[in-house]
């Protein structure tokens, strides 16, 4: 039996963040993932400054500390527009993001958790002991407190009523990842410091088309995930049609879902229980983004979680849910115009995008990138 002082199911960004936290303030941490690392992990895949900031990365020690090089794609740019209507670019004086592979990416912060490394092995049984008072998982792991960080399928979130997945208004994207052969290269007329955004028309989702260096990542995700299929054959075909993406990629679709932050029907925290990440459902509203809040929420984890000093009932982690609400808000809200007919509100969200201004400072600045919101200090 390996007793521990926490134990974190789930290695992703969320996972191996809070799991470093807790490792650095002196706890043994024990971590499973059911994925052996480098994983390949399907997502569009693109970080914010500050998170480099609050994880203390450092740009080149992080692209060039690997044996092959890691990709760390500066994006000055982005080219932004509604399906079939002309396109925005907006150009900034800085650095604004920067392109990742989630297989390099989730393996370097894991490698760097220090936590007691279970990769391989997924969390088949969970049960308290005779007690109530410790977790025993997969009948060898004892800990006082599970952190539930497997995305949005997490076992720890499904096996205690959590996710209540047939109910949740969830978000369904499907996208590819090649590495483009020299001829794909030269007929791609994606800018790799310029990402390009497609809204798709009735504005309830939207594509992409991203490249990294000689990777190009294609995808589209919808609220509605009704008919996702015909709906990225679509794009994809107004995409070849422009002559954005090369005509002979191999096109093996991958899917993800994940809920975003104000719709989850899931409880963050439980007696000697937290979910952080995806699995608590923290994806930013409009961008879908989850990797920074991902991240941050782990870290607010940590900080409850040490500060507890051992006492891990739902009152002693009340703070985290506190802290989640300070962060990130209350999540989704109704857009002002919500109450209009349907029509009319894609009509006034169309108009506003087509003005350069709204592109620039609203939906890029503070709806993708969240530039106004300063990096967490750990």
């Amino acid at each position: 039996m390996i007793a521990c002082d926490a134990l974190i199911v789930g290695g992703g960004p969320a996972g191996s963040s809070c799991a470093r936290a807790l490792v650095r303030a002196g706890l043994h941490v024990v971590l499973l993932d059911r994925a052996t690392f480098p994983r390949d992990k399907t997502c569009a895949g693109w970080i914010t400054p500050p998170v480099l900031e609050t994880l203390a990365i450092d740009a080149h020690d992080y692209r060039t500390s690997a044996p092959q090089g890691r990709t760390l794609q500066p994006i000055r740019a982005f080219q932004t527009s509604r399906l079939g209507d002309p396109a925005i670019h907006t150009r900034f004086d800085r650095v604004v993001s920067y392109g990742i592979r989630r297989c390099e990416f989730d393996h370097y912060l894991l490698q760097r958790s220090g936590a007691d490394l279970h990769t391989g092995e997924p969390l088949a049984t969970l049960r308290r002991d005779a007690a109530g008072e410790r977790w025993i998982a997969n009948e060898r792991v004892i800990s006082p407190i599970v952190i539930g960080a497997g995305g949005h399928f997490c076992p720890v979130a499904r096996q205690f009523g959590h996710a209540s997945l047939g109910d949740e208004p969830i978000v369904a994207a499907q996208e590819i990842e090649v590495t483009l052969t020299p001829e794909q290269e030269r007929r791609c007329a994606i800018e790799a410091e310029t990402p390009e955004l497609f809204l798709t028309r009735d504005l309830k989702g939207y594509g992409w088309a991203f490249r990294k260096g000689r990777v190009l990542n294609v995808g589209l995700g919808r609220q509605d995930r009704h008919d996702l299929s015909r709906q990225v054959r679509d794009f994809v075909a107004t995409l070849l049609a422009a002559g954005k993406v090369p005509p002979d990629l191999a096109w093996r679709w991958k899917g993800h879902a994940y809920v975003i932050h104000g719709t989850s029907l899931r409880r963050p925290i439980d007696d000697g229980m937290l979910l952080i990440g995806d699995a608590a459902g923290f994806a930013y509203p409009r961008s879908g983004e989850g990797i920074r809040p991902a991240i941050e929420s782990g870290l607010l984890a940590a900080q409850t979680i040490v500060e507890a000093r051992g006492r891990y009932d739902r009152d002693s982690l009340e703070p985290y849910r506190s802290r989640v609400l300070a962060r990130f808000g209350r999540g989704e809200t109704p857009a002002a115009w919500s109450a209009l007919p349907p029509s009319l509100t894609t009509l006034i969200a169309a108009r506003l995008l087509s003005v350069p201004w709204f592109a620039r400072e609203v939906f890029l600045t503070r709806w993708f990138l969240h530039a106004h919101e300063p990096a967490l200090v750990a």
